[in-house]
């Protein structure tokens, strides 16, 4: 799996998929690959994303509005690997449009688009086993989210049934930078290194180079999403060329 985690700390975007539109969309995730983003998570829009804040939320909103659904998601997977090989390719998505479109054959299109892993953020490691099974079956990486609240037990569960890597959530609560960054996640990055050998990568807040930095110094990688969804947002008509610049100065 390509999923790079080099000496330096490797960086996760997230982009919501569809926003503004879904050629635009292709373009920003070329730009921030150009600028060093390592792995691209790939946003399904739904319409309850429980789980995020107001950014995403209206990124989301917006997407939906274009007719955006995860066929179309899959579809622009397919092309930004036939561009780039080395990039890992993260399907994020809630658990509905997963089974709408049923489980099994979503693993097996994934799969054929070049798609290297997937999160489902609504789906708790305790009601996962279909899905780990599919996703196994159809050489994906599933991929879960730990939370600084997790009990030991949990997080050994999520270790052991993690591939790829383990995302780690820096905080409690919804997706949205933040100013400040809490010792929860720096806790809970060593809690789960008990558990795995896999690559642990910090979400939920980052978006600056300084918070970059600090949370790199003990990661293996650092998710970037609201931040980059908000400069989508503020830069209508220069999206790509505006993530770009964001993710280089990130670095």
């Amino acid at each position: 799996m390509p999923f790079s985690f080099g000496q330096k700390p490797s960086l996760i975007a997230y982009v919501t998929c569809g926003d503004p539109n879904l050629a635009t969309t292709r373009e920003i995730i070329f730009a921030a690959i150009e600028a060093g983003a390592s792995v691209i998570e790939l946003g399904v829009p739904f319409s309850d994303p429980v789980a995020d804040g107001p950014v995403i939320q209206r990124a989301s909103e917006r997407a939906l509005c274009n007719g955006t659904s995860l066929a179309d998601v899959l579809k622009l997977a397919a092309e930004i690997r036939e561009k780039h090989q080395s990039t890992g390719l993260v399907i994020f998505s809630y658990l509905n449009p997963v089974l709408r479109m049923r489980l099994a054959k979503f693993c097996k299109v994934a799969r054929a688009a070049g798609v290297d892993g997937v999160l489902v953020t609504d789906l708790p490691i305790e009601e996962a086993d279909d899905y780990i099974r599919e996703t196994r079956k159809n050489e994906l990486a599933p991929i879960f989210l730990a939370a600084p609240t997790s009990t030991d037990a949990r997080l050994k569960a999520i270790a052991q049934e993690s591939g790829g890597f383990v995302y780690a959530v820096s905080r409690t609560g919804v997706t949205g930078a933040r100013q400040q960054l809490t010792q929860d996640s720096q806790d809970l990055v060593r809690r789960l290194r008990k558990f795995t050998k896999l690559p642990v990568a910090v979400g939920f807040g980052i978006s600056t180079h300084e918070q970059f930095t600090e949370v790199g110094k003990y990661a293996d990688g650092v998710v970037v999403g609201s931040a980059i969804v908000d400069v989508i947002e503020r830069n209508p008509g220069k999206e790509a060329a505006a993530v770009g610049a964001f993710v280089k100065q990130l670095l």
